[in-house]
C-alpha cells in the first residue's frame, strides 16, 4: 500500500476514477465504492489546491466516462450530436470533483479534512443536483441499490446519507491504512453505524407492513425500436401492434393498464380517431388506461411549442394530460438554441422542435386511490416524485423510453432510480419501458416483479398498498442542507476566500 502512495496524484486520481466508474451498474461491483476514494484522498490530503484540481479533475473524467458511457450510446440522434453530449457533461460533472480538490488543498493544514471529507462531497452532490444541468444519476447511492439494508434510512435522508457513509468509510479505512489504528471512541463509533445501517435496515425489511387495499396493474412492454416507430410506412403496423397487446392487457382483466413512453406514433390529443378508438374500449371495458403520448400547441402567431406527455382515459368521463416537468437538456430541448440545435439532427419522423416543460404536479385516481406519474429521466430526480407523493399520491407510475440506449447501462441504472424513489417515500412503483425495464418495486425497493430489456411482454402484477410518505416526503433534503451549514461551519472562517 505504501508503494502505492507513493504514485503521482494524477496516477492515483486514475486508480480512484477506474474503481469508483466500475461500481456503478450493470457490473455488479457497487462495493469498490467502498475503498475507491482512498487513492484520491491521500492525493488531496498530502497537495497543494493546484495539484488537487488536476487530480480531482482527472478523476471525475475518468469516473464519468466509465458510469455515464450510455449518454454516447443515444441512437436517437447523429453520432456527432451524442457525442457532444457525452463530452459536454462529462467536462461539466467533472468541475464538481476539481472544486473538492481545491477546497481539500485550502483546508488541508488548518482544518481536520478527515471529518470535513463527508460533509463536502454530499454538499457538492447536492448542490449539483439543482439547475437545468441537474445530474442525480452520478449520486454514489445509485451504486448501492443491490445492497438493500443499508438503504433503508433514506426515507429520513434521501440518498445523500449514502453519500456520506460512503465517504466516512473511505476515509476511516485511509486512516487505518496510514495510522495503522483507530481509538477505541473511534472504533465503537463507526462499527455502531455500520451496525444501525446493516441490522436496521434488514428490520425495517422485514417487518415493513402494508395496507389491506390492492390494485392490480396491467404493464405492457412492446420492445419497439423506437428508431422505427415513427416511421410512416410502418405507422399502421405499429397502431395494430400496440392495439393487439392492448386486447391482451384487457384480457388479463386489470384495474388499470399502463403503457409506456410515446407509445403511439400519434398526437393522442389530437388524433380524435385513435383517441375515440381507445375511449371506446376503456368505456366497453371499464378498465381505465395511462398511456404516454406527444402533444402540441399552435400560438397565435403559427409557433409550435411541444410537450412529452401523459394521457389518463377513464370510462365515460374527459382524458386528463399530465406534461413532464423535468426535460432532458440537449435530447427534449436545447440549452442555448442560438448557439445549438442537436434536436434538428433527431431521428424522429416527426415535427418535433423544442420540447417545452409542464408545470402541474397532476394527481390521476382510481375509485378513491390517488396516483401519478413520472415520465423516463424526471424518475431519476427524487424532487418529482416527493412532490407527487406529499400531495398525496399513493403509488406512482413511471413510463420510460431507454430504446435510444440499445443494451447500454443507461437502462439498467434507470430502473435502479426507480427503486431508491419507492424507498425515499416509500410507496410502490410501477414502471412500463418501451423496451423495458418494466416492473413493479415495492416500498423497501425489493423487485416484486421485472422484465428483463429487449423483452415484448403484456402481464399484471398486484399493488398492496401502504401509508405513502416519509420523513423525507414531507421535508426534503433536510440532511443534505445540515451537511453543507456544518461544512461551511467547520471550514474556514471566510468560506469566500476558498
Amino acid at each position: 500500500m505504501n508503494f502505492l502512495f507513493k504514485r503521482p496524484a494524477w496516477e492515483l486520481a486514475i486508480y480512484s476514477g477506474i474503481m469508483v466508474g466500475v461500481a456503478y451498474l450493470p457490473l455488479h461491483l457497487g462495493f469498490f465504492v467502498y475503498i475507491g476514494f482512498i487513492p484520491l484522498f491521500h492525493s488531496w490530503l498530502n497537495e497543494n489546491s493546484k495539484t488537487n484540481l488536476q487530480s480531482g479533475y482527472l478523476f471525475g473524467l475518468i469516473y464519468n466516462i466509465i458510469s455515464n458511457y450510455w449518454i454516447g450510446a443515444n441512437s436517437g440522434a447523429e453520432f456527432s450530436v451524442v457525442i457532444f453530449s457525452l463530452i459536454s457533461a462529462v467536462l461539466y460533472l467533472s468541475i464538481f470533483w476539481g472544486i473538492a480538490g481545491i477546497i481539500i488543498g485550502k483546508l488541508r493544514e488548518k482544518n481536520n479534512c478527515y471529518i470535513i471529507l463527508p460533509f463536502l462531497i454530499v454538499s457538492l452532490e447536492w448542490l449539483r443536483s439543482f439547475g437545468p444541468l441537474g445530474f442525480p444519476w452520478g449520486n454514489l447511492a445509485l451504486t448501492q441499490t443491490e445492497y438493500l439494508p443499508i438503504l433503508q434510512f433514506i426515507d429520513y435522508t434521501g440518498t445523500y446519507l449514502i453519500t456520506f457513509l460512503v465517504i466516512l468509510i473511505n476515509v476511516t479505512l485511509y486512516n487505518i491504512i496510514c495510522i495503522g489504528y483507530l481509538t477505541v471512541i473511534h472504533r465503537t463509533i463507526f462499527l455502531s453505524i455500520l451496525f444501525i445501517f446493516v441490522i436496521g435496515g434488514w428490520l425495517k425489511i422485514i417487518n415493513y407492513s402494508s395496507l389491506a387495499d390492492k390494485i392490480d396493474i396491467a404493464i405492457i412492454q412492446p420492445n419497439i425500436d423506437p428508431n422505427k416507430k415513427w416511421d410512416y410506412s410502418s405507422r399502421e403496423s405499429t397502431l395494430r401492434f400496440m392495439d393487439s397487446l392492448y386486447t391482451t392487457a384487457i384480457s388479463l382483466e386489470p384495474d388499470i393498464i399502463l403503457f409506456p413512453e410515446t407509445a403511439l406514433p400519434t398526437y393522442l390529443r389530437l388524433n380524435n380517431n385513435v383517441r375515440k378508438k381507445l375511449q371506446s374500449k376503456v368505456d366497453l371495458t371499464g378498465i381505465p388506461i395511462l398511456i404516454g403520448t406527444v402533444d402540441r400547441l399552435i400560438g397565435f402567431n403559427g409557433e409550435k411549442t411541444y410537450y412529452n406527455s401523459t394521457m389518463y382515459l377513464v370510462p365515460n368521463k374527459q382524458y386528463l394530460m399530465y406534461d413532464k416537468i423535468h426535460l432532458v437538456p440537449f435530447a427534449e430541448y436545447d440549452l442555448i438554441p442560438d448557439m445549438f440545435f442537436p434536436l434538428d439532427k433527431l431521428n424522429l419522423n416527426i415535427d418535433r422542435g423544442i420540447f417545452k416543460g409542464g408545470n402541474n404536479y397532476i394527481l390521476f385516481k382510481f375509485n378513491n386511490i390517488m396516483f401519478s406519474n413520472l415520465i423516463c429521466y424526471e424518475s431519476s430526480f427524487p424532487r418529482y416524485s416527493r412532490e407527487f407523493v406529499k400531495n398525496g399520491a399513493e403509488f406512482l407510475m413511471i413510463q420510460a423510453n431507454d430504446g435510444w440506449l440499445g443494451n447500454s447501462a443507461g437502462p439498467y441504472q434507470h430502473f435502479e432510480h426507480a427503486r431508491l424513489r419507492a424507498i425515499e417515500n416509500r410507496v410502490p412503483v410501477v414502471r412500463s419501458g418501451n423496451t423495458g425495464i418494466s416492473g413493479v418495486i415495492l416500498p423497501t425497493g425489493e423487485i416484486q416483479r421485472k422484465v428483463p430489456l429487449g423483452n415484448e411482454l403484456v402481464f399484471i402484477e398486484t399493488i398492496s398498498l401502504t401509508n405513502a410518505g416519509s420523513f423525507y416526503s414531507k421535508h426534503g433534503d433536510v440532511f443534505a442542507a445540515l451537511c453543507f451549514v456544518i461544512f461551511l461551519f467547520i471550514g474556514p472562517k471566510n468560506i469566500l476566500k476558498i
